[in-house]
């Protein structure tokens, strides 16, 4: 039997289909249709200057947007051969870990909606709401923060808020050790979570698995250690788990947040004096540039000419997480209502993998059978 669901579902944060061949309950094979929400946007970037194009850019995910504009500005920088000043790497770090905080957050609270545990959906993000406000306190927008901008960030920090903002992080450090322990420990969350949605660490790396999806299956890697401010300004280490299942991924993402919340704390606490932007005379060139979002590692390539994007190709994590979810961790699911569970364990972001069309060796787009499951 082919179960269709969606594109529009209670369990679904974004409209897409997902198609699960059944026998019984169990599903045996998945797939994942996209298309609903496709918008062109590396289309439309081509031939604008790079205060438009930043301007897309952060409009390709609501959740993850600041990442976009700090991969795409640090692309031109390259490009130019220029370096953000200090002070304004400093402040583009304590924006993305507040980024990757909420995103955590949100997505944990996803899963726990479709698992139907209340309590913790809102306990988890009333979390949140702390950690949204201390964005607007810096950037002054709670999601599109229109922050940077190629050369460094927009306008300095009033530093009389960095107090405020660490007071809200102390509230969710004295929030966080019961929210996590009631789901680690919590015997019918954990029956709902422990060894369903499995993946291995070699089906994570052959499904090209990102992020805390795989970290979650054991893949010791996090980008932010190649990235030149983390790795000559800051301590940190990158967070993993070994089980591969729905309880990794939820915990490796709750355990990434004392992590980022450190990073914050290291960036106020040795926060330089300074200029924040340099002036940019964008150079022509090409570059294929990475960052750590909050679902994994995003790639930029850009090819400019002068003050033009000539071209761009934006792979986004959510890409090859969903992916991976609909070839290893969908299969053999148990029950329908826990494969809806494990798709939202893979933290999907529908936005931003809306980037690709699906075509044949002869570069013709390829349109499936509604009702078929490769």
């Amino acid at each position: 039997m082919i179960l269709p669901i969606g594109p529009i579902h209670p369990g679904l944060k974004e409209p897409l289909r997902l198609k699960l061949q059944t026998e019984g309950e169990k599903v045996v094979k998945a797939d994942i249709e996209y298309g609903y929400v496709h918008r062109g946007i590396e289309k439309i970037i081509e031939g604008k200057n790079w205060q438009k194009a930043i301007y897309l850019c952060e409009r390709i995910c609501g959740i993850c947007s600041y990442e976009h504009t700090q991969t795409f500005a640090e692309s031109i920088e390259k490009i130019s051969g220029v370096e953000a000043p200090l002070r304004a790497q400093f402040l583009r770090v304590i924006t993305n870990e507040l980024d990757r905080i909420q995103s955590h957050l949100l997505a944990n609270s996803t899963y726990f909606k479709c698992l139907e545990h209340e309590t913790l959906f809102m306990q988890v993000l009333d979390m949140r709401e702390y950690i949204m406000d201390s964005i607007e306190l810096l950037t002054g927008n709670r999601v599109n923060m229109g922050w940077n901008v190629v050369g460094g960030v927009k306008m300095d920090a009033d530093e009389r808020f960095f107090k405020p903002i660490l007071e809200n992080l102390k509230i969710v450090e004295e929030k966080f050790p019961l929210t996590r322990e009631l789901f680690a420990e919590g015997p019918v969350v954990a029956l709902r979570s422990k060894d369903v949605g499995k993946m291995t660490k070699k089906e994570a790396i052959r499904g090209r698995a990102v992020g805390p999806i795989g970290r979650g299956s054991g893949i010791k890697y996090d980008f932010r250690e190649e990235h030149y401010t983390y790795r000559d300004h800051f301590d940190f280490k990158p967070i993993w788990r070994k089980e591969g299942d729905n309880y990794a991924r939820t915990l490796n993402r709750f355990d990434e947040i004392p992590e980022s919340i450190s990073l914050i704390r290291q960036a106020i606490e040795n926060m330089p004096k300074g200029d924040i932007r340099v002036p940019v005379d964008v150079k022509s060139g090409f570059i294929t540039y990475k960052s750590e979002a909050p679902r994994g590692e995003v790639a930029y390539m850009v090819e400019t000419n002068g003050n033009l994007i000539k071209n761009i190709s934006i792979r986004t994590p959510s890409i090859s997480n969903i992916d991976a979810c609909a070839k290893y961790m969908l299969k053999d699911v148990a029950t329908i209502a826990d494969a809806v569970a494990t798709y939202a364990s893979s933290d999907p972001c529908i936005a931003c993998a809306e980037r690709v069309a699906i075509t044949n060796q002869h570069g013709e787009t390829v349109k499936k059978d509604l009702f078929e499951v490769i």
